[in-house]
């Protein structure tokens, strides 16, 4: 029972110390804190001398790359800045206050630097939200408010969307000049290197969707237009080189696009008569490529200085589809040409229907050596049916006087014709017919009207003939311009896309240094 009372006695000490210990150093941080500020002016720059300079270190880290919009030329990120200086207003000797190192105090109450995002596009310099300032025994202050900042981004368009962007965040002090204070990037506290980079919390980092952090450099600038008491003289740069990743706008835009432009190529599948539905095809893919020509404008900046590498597309495309239509419109012109229009030269007989078809792997559409010899011979065969051979005797006979056919009638029913065929000379062609006018003039004009039948379909035929060819003209030049479509479309869409594949992030963030600016952890 004793040895109980005396553990029992014991712990209730233990807790009464305890607390006495900590009701002692608040007691001591109370007056620590007062005894800092009891004289202090946060109004008043903490250097000794007025010619002194006080360094500010500034560290920036990474949680979040919003959006750029390419639009409006804005960057949104989320970050912690992380800003250091030494007060030796704020110093104090730890065994005077119970061991205590560190002290916080809320930031209104210090001085402050005034660094702000000049480069900002909103009017919000300051921070999002003003958190406590640590302050250690020796006076060294450490302030780390976060910011969501939206700052101005200068957008390159030409390689959009194979482009990448190079955004910056500049901070100055808007009160003090270079002979005050000056900015100079922290240290890490394990190595001891500069840290000339923007840190990435991999804990808290949010990575964007259509954005990639190639590069993130941090550098100190020093503008030598301006003289130190200028606050334009020094700023501290955090930038992001980041790269866009296109999936997004090859699954939306560029795929959708280019399979539809391919259609109009599959109007040449008509037939060369069917110049009216080529071009319906042709206009429709048109208005398409209107489409979507018009939502990249909505995406990209209103600038004249460069066109985006999607908009040269949709217009080569474009062009490609107009020439197309413009082709099919000749085509047409030359399928629906007549002997009673056009005279068809050997010129042309000899490039469409032997060069051409040679060109392109098949045999000549008509031989010119064999149709010139048939025509001055008068040996070429000709389809004849009855009922066009009918169609001509009534021809024959309506042109005929009727009466001339009365008196031919009535000379027969009286005798007056006779028959002389023993006088008929066939020693000629030419005397045949001679002969047979005065033996039998019914017979000449049998001859007659046969001659005018034959005639007649030599010259139907012939213009069949011509008209044909001009069909066959027609499907030539379809198949030729079916293969230049082809070329010119897969050689333009090929060449177009490759130079923003060879768009590529620069090995080294700033032009003229080869030099990394990572931790040296990550460049081994």
């Amino acid at each position: 029972m004793a040895a109980r009372t005396i553990w029992i006695t014991l712990g209730l000490i233990a807790v009464l110390e305890s607390c006495y210990i900590g009701l002692v150093q608040c007691n001591e941080e109370t007056q620590l804190i007062s005894d800092l500020f009891k004289d202090y002016k946060k109004n008043i720059r903490p250097v000794v001398h007025p010619d002194d300079k006080l360094e500010i270190l500034m560290k920036l880290t990474l949680t979040n790359l919003i959006s750029l919009n390419e639009k409006e030329e804005t960057l949104t990120t989320n970050v912690w800045i992380e800003i250091q200086w030494t007060d030796y207003r704020l110093a104090w000797n730890t065994s005077e206050y119970h061991g205590i190192t560190t002290i916080r105090v809320p930031s209104s109450t210090v001085w402050l630097p005034d660094i702000v995002l000049e480069n900002n596009i909103d009017g919000k310099f300051g921070v999002a939200y003003y958190a406590n300032v640590l302050v250690s025994d020796n006076g060294w202050i450490y302030w780390l408010p976060p910011a969501i900042y939206r700052s101005t981004c200068a957008i390159e368009i030409t390689y959009f969307p194979f482009d990448y962007q190079n955004c910056t965040l500049s901070f100055r002090s808007q009160t003090y000049s270079a002979n005050e204070v000056t900015l100079t990037l922290a240290t890490s506290v394990e190595t001891g290197e500069l840290i000339e980079w923007v840190e990435i919390d991999p804990q808290a980092f949010t990575e964007n969707g259509e954005w990639a952090i190639i590069h993130r450099p941090a550098k100190k600038v020093i503008n030598q237009q301006f003289s130190p008491d200028d606050l334009e003289f020094q700023e501290v740069m955090f930038s992001l080189i980041i790269q866009r990743k296109p999936l997004f706008y090859i699954i939306n835009i560029i795929l959708p696009c280019s399979l539809i432009s391919s259609l109009v190529v599959l109007a040449y599948f008509l037939p060369a008569q069917a110049g009216g539905q080529k071009v319906t095809v042709a206009i429709s893919v048109l208005l398409a490529q209107t489409v979507f020509l018009f939502l990249i404008a909505q995406k990209v900046p209103e600038t004249s200085l460069s066109v985006p590498l999607i908009g040269k597309y949709l217009i080569f495309v474009m062009c490609v589809t107009t020439l197309i239509a413009t082709n099919q419109i000749v085509v047409l012109n030359f399928s629906l040409r007549s002997p009673s229009s056009h005279t068809m030269s050997h010129t042309i007989k000899h490039l469409f229907l032997e060069l051409v078809p040679r060109l392109l792997g098949m045999s000549p559409l008509v031989d010119d050596s064999e149709v010139t010899t048939a025509e001055e011979n008068g040996m070429r065969e000709r389809r004849r049916s009855s009922f066009g051979l009918m169609q001509r005797a009534e021809e024959y006979v309506l042109k005929q006087p009727r009466s001339e056919m009365m008196f031919d009638k009535q000379r027969e029913r009286h005798g007056l014709t006779r028959s002389i065929v023993e006088n008929i000379d066939v020693s000629s062609t030419a005397n045949l017919y001679k002969s047979l006018a005065q033996a039998a003039p019914e017979i000449k004009q049998c001859v007659d009207a046969c001659n005018f039948i034959a005639e007649s379909t030599r010259q139907q035929n012939d213009t069949g003939s011509e008209i044909e060819r001009w069909v066959l003209i027609g499907k030539m030049i379809d198949k030729v311009c079916f293969w230049a479509a082809i070329l010119l479309f897969i050689i333009g869409t090929v060449g177009i896309f490759l130079t923003g594949h060879f768009n590529q992030v620069p090995e080294f963030p700033f032009p003229g240094e080869n030099k990394r600016y990572v931790t040296s952890k990550t460049a081994s």
